[in-house]
């Protein structure tokens, strides 16, 4: 080990002990009453010392005032050199800086909001627009008009090969552009892929709607069934009354409000009777003989009233 790395692993003296310089220093760029007390005194290298103290600023909880004096050679008097804020080692940091295509989320687009695509996004491919160049196979087409240079041929006039511009009708941009062919670029099937992942976690099989759901959605009379290959297992749901009313959901989601989900509910069964009137009392029309407190007598005339 070298003297000169030893000199300067140990403070200089003279810089060392310049801390009413370095708290000055401190104080006049800083806000009044932020600088703290000192801190600790760190050697950059010959000659050159770094002092710290707290800071007790608000919202820089765990920073440091540094602040670097120097010493030339031979010389007596110590001279600043720069003061910072810097973080201590339990400092409060603000979070690492992340770039706005990775902190984007699903609804944070606002109106009048513009999100450009970069030309390598794996979620698109690029697509057919029948604009810049005919298909390989048009009469137009680069191919071709190779082929008749190389055997020497003649499109004679009158023929679609020979007209300045293939015709609007019957042509492969007419109709790229009936089946929505001409786009610059097309889904990929990467871009599938994640796309149906998303739409299966928010509205799919697993999720506790359709954990619960009486039927799936493919048997929904209000299903709305999409075209293209994601049309075998997806759908837009149009029931008002479900959670998944203008989403796209799977075709093995389901919830409460499933088109042939409503049971009419029974006819109520009404008590038995209390009185039984499928039955006849008999109901003498003149009460019984025996009846009565009296005894029964054959002659009437020497019968006891019963009374005085």
């Amino acid at each position: 080990m070298s003297a000169a790395t030893t000199r300067s692993r140990t403070p200089d003296r003279l810089c060392a002990e310049a801390v009413d310089l370095a708290r000055s220093a401190a104080e006049e760029a800083a806000a009044p009453g932020v600088v703290g007390e000192h801190a600790g005194v760190v050697s950059e290298g010959d000659r050159v010392v770094t002092h710290f103290f707290e800071c007790k600023e608000l919202g820089y909880r765990g920073w440091r005032w540094a602040v670097t004096v120097a010493r030339a050679s031979r010389a007596k008097v110590v001279t600043l050199d720069e003061v910072v804020l810097l973080p201590g080692p339990d400092a409060l940091l603000a979070p690492e800086w992340v770039p706005w295509s990775e902190r984007l989320r699903p609804g944070d687009m606002g109106p009048g909001d513009l999100l450009p695509t970069d030309a390598d996004d794996l979620r698109l491919e690029p697509g057919y627009t029948g604009v810049d160049e005919p298909g390989p196979n048009a009469p137009v087409s680069e191919e071709m008009a190779e082929l008749v240079e190389a055997e020497d041929a003649e499109v004679t006039g009158g023929t679609p090969a020979n007209l300045p511009i293939a015709p609007s009708r019957g042509s492969i941009a007419a109709i790229a552009d009936e089946l929505g062919l001409r786009r610059a670029r097309v889904l990929s099937r990467y871009g599938l892929h994640i796309a149906a992942d998303r739409w299966e976690e928010a509205f799919g099989a697993k999720t506790p709607m359709a954990q619960a759901a009486p039927a799936t959605c493919v048997s929904c009379a209000f299903l709305v069934p999409i075209g293209g290959s994601l049309g075998q297992a997806f759908g837009v749901c149009a029931n008002e009354f479900s959670p998944a009313d203008g989403h796209v959901v799977s075709l093995t989601y389901g919830c409460g409000g499933h088109s042939e989900a409503a049971v009419m509910p029974k006819p109520p069964r009404p008590a038995p009777p209390v009185v039984d009137e499928t039955r006849v009392d008999p109901f003498p029309l003149r009460p019984s003989p025996d009846s009565g407190s009296v005894p029964a007598t054959t002659d009437e005339d020497s019968a006891e009233l019963g009374h005085s």
